[in-house]
């Protein structure tokens, strides 16, 4: 008897989700930013091209307010960032790309339109186009299920 795990979307999306992470990474590696790993990148995802509140990266990154501090930290030394006084708010900071942190995301625009591009190679441009239809499907439908729930607490 095999005691095997039942093949669901819940899975596949995390292992292709990986699976683009890990190419994502050694490719901004292989392309000269060796300050970059996932766990960077995951706060970084937060952080709006033209700044964030450092208040803001704390509610919408998911993790400790230390941890937060920690990567922005190791960010700024590394002169991806740099967190300057809020305007809004004087007793906080405001996080936005150094010169450096934008040549970063220039080269990470880059990269993954290459793995878009293989993608497509690999699967074609009609299936990509359905993924990414689906993909979306998803997406919108996660926000009107959370709405739903929101509103059945009340």
């Amino acid at each position: 008897m095999t005691n095997m795990l039942p093949d669901h979307v819940g899975w596949r999306l995390w292992s292709a989700s990986r699976a683009w992470q890990a190419e994502f990474a050694a490719a901004m590696r292989a392309s000269g930013h060796v300050w970059f790993s996932e766990g960077r990148a995951a706060l970084l995802g937060h952080v709006a091209r033209n700044g964030t509140r450092q208040s803001t990266l704390i509610e919408r990154a998911g993790i400790s307010k230390q941890a937060v501090q920690q990567l922005l930290d190791g960010l700024e030394e590394e002169g991806i960032v740099e967190r300057i006084a809020d305007a809004s708010d004087r007793r906080g900071k405001f996080v936005r790309y150094t010169q450096k942190g934008l040549a970063a995301l220039r080269d990470g625009d880059r990269i993954k339109q290459e793995i878009e591009k293989r993608y497509r190679l690999h699967i074609g441009e009609r299936r990509f186009a359905a993924l990414m239809d689906a993909l979306r499907a998803l997406e919108a439908n996660d926000g009107q299920h959370s709405e739903r729930q929101a509103d059945s607490s009340q």
